[in-house]
């Protein structure tokens, strides 16, 4: 079995440890993945080292829940998953807490997307359901980036014609995400959130969804306050995140926004950033 990461020794913007630290949430990718989208083999012993020590470690990503569920199958048993970008929250099985969207507004995004490829877009919506995720390409290069992030997908004539708790509509542009479907998908803004979550997508969720949203309900749920907890993000889609928390995290490779909310700056993903100031702080 890998180690645990040494921890770091000199880092500068890193505190020293331990610290009283209950709740450990991490955003997936450009996070806790590296550049390749793997997990770090080091983080299998170390959620064994938590969970000894009372510590719950939560993923928090755009991903579904369907997905991450799969991706920690082997100690799924009393994790919390904040899917969804926060709309959707899970502990062995049942819904802590939900943010759905109207039924009209998937419609609606839906339109706005057709209407950006009409003019010359490329880019296809995913909408996204407490069951599965709906979407109406499906051609190979738009399916490989869906099953990336969503299991349970399924390729539809109209997104909007399905029978399920709609959550979020994830948008993939094959261009840059903020410069063509972002600005596409702007008239939502003033009613839903917009968010650029990655390069290449852009989510629309209720006003009220978002990471740190999902985070303050369950701080509540759970009675860990701010103080204890850790949180690490990269992009836009984990700025709320970062006020949930006292020990807030942007990795080295974050967008800029992201670092100037973080207390602290993390090493990059692809520097087992998220591993090795855990076991800094935490005195691992």
């Amino acid at each position: 079995m890998p180690a645990i990461p040494t921890p770091l020794l000199d880092a500068p913007g890193l505190p020293a440890g331990p610290a009283d630290i209950r709740l450990i949430v991490t955003d997936m990718d450009g996070t806790l993945l590296d550049s390749d989208k793997r997990i770090p083999a080091g983080l299998w012993p170390m959620l064994a080292e938590l969970r000894g020590r009372g510590v719950l470690f939560s993923p928090a990503s755009g991903r579904q829940y369907a997905t991450l569920a799969r991706q920690f199958a082997d100690v799924a048993e009393g994790m919390v998953f904040i899917a969804e970008n926060g709309t959707y929250v899970v502990r062995d099985g049942v819904e802590l807490s939900s943010d759905p969207l109207e039924p009209t507004v998937a419609a609606r995004i839906a339109g706005a997307v057709r209407r950006l490829n009409a003019a010359g877009g490329d880019a296809g919506a995913v909408v996204c359901g407490k069951r599965a995720a709906y979407v109406e390409r499906s051609d190979e290069a738009f399916l490989a980036e869906v099953r990336r992030y969503y299991v349970e997908h399924r390729v539809v004539d109209d997104v909007t014609a399905v029978d399920d708790d709609f959550i979020k509509v994830a948008v993939f542009d094959f261009h840059s995400a903020e410069r063509s479907a972002a600005p596409a998908l702007a008239p939502f803004a003033g009613t839903h959130q917009v968010v650029v979550s990655g390069e290449h997508w852009v989510d629309v969720m209720a006003r009220t969804a978002n990471k740190g949203t999902a985070l303050r309900a369950l701080q509540r749920t759970l009675g860990i306050t701010p103080a204890q907890t850790m949180v690490f993000g990269d992009y836009l889609n984990d700025l709320e995140m970062m006020d949930a928390a006292r020990w807030s995290f942007a990795m080295s490779n974050a967008h800029p926004d992201v670092m100037a909310r973080a207390r602290h700056l993390a090493p990059s993903n692809d520097e087992n950033g998220v591993l090795r100031t855990i076991s800094r702080v935490l005195g691992l």
